[in-house]
């Protein structure tokens, strides 16, 4: 199974997007979508699988939810906007984990990507970057990776262009 992530878009959706991931199975969205129209159009292309972010409004925050639990080819997956990074998690994320570890932790809001083991709670974590204009990351990003057998293969960092 092929995925293509990404995150904090705040509205923008940089068509270019639709080439990198047209061999892609289903579009994961680590929240910051900005607009319904923008989910709609990743839906109409592909399965959206998305979670909300701080700026998202009422609607999306409706059809989205906060925190999206998966399991892709027996790996577990979370999903959430917000979540920090090994040994700097936020108090939600470290609750959550507490509870139920996944294999594969992903979030964005910080517009850094950082694709990191966390040796503690023997997990990947991944932050897509940002794939939008706003913000103060200096090139737009994406991830795209494969799913299979319980193990993450073909993992891709793709740079769109410069933010502006």
């Amino acid at each position: 199974m092929k995925i293509g992530l990404l995150s904090d878009t705040h509205g923008h959706l940089d068509d270019r997007i639709f080439s990198h991931f047209e061999k892609c199975d289903e579009i994961w969205h680590a929240g910051d979508i900005g607009a319904m129209e923008l989910a709609d159009r990743l839906s109409a292309f592909k399965p959206l699988q998305a979670v909300y972010g701080n700026i998202d409004n009422r609607n999306l925050r409706q059809r989205f939810q906060e925190d999206l639990w998966l399991d892709r080819n027996g790996l577990t997956v979370l999903i959430t906007h917000i979540g920090g990074y090994p040994s700097k998690y936020n108090a939600r994320t470290r609750a959550i984990f507490r509870e139920k570890t996944p294999d594969l932790f992903i979030c964005g809001h910080s517009h850094i990507l950082k694709i990191m083991r966390d040796r503690q709670h023997n997990l990947l974590h991944i932050n897509p970057g940002a794939a939008g204009v706003q913000g103060f990351h200096k090139v737009k990003t994406l991830v795209r990776f494969s799913i299979e057998n319980a193990q993450i293969t073909d993992l891709q960092v793709i740079e769109l262009s410069k933010r502006a």
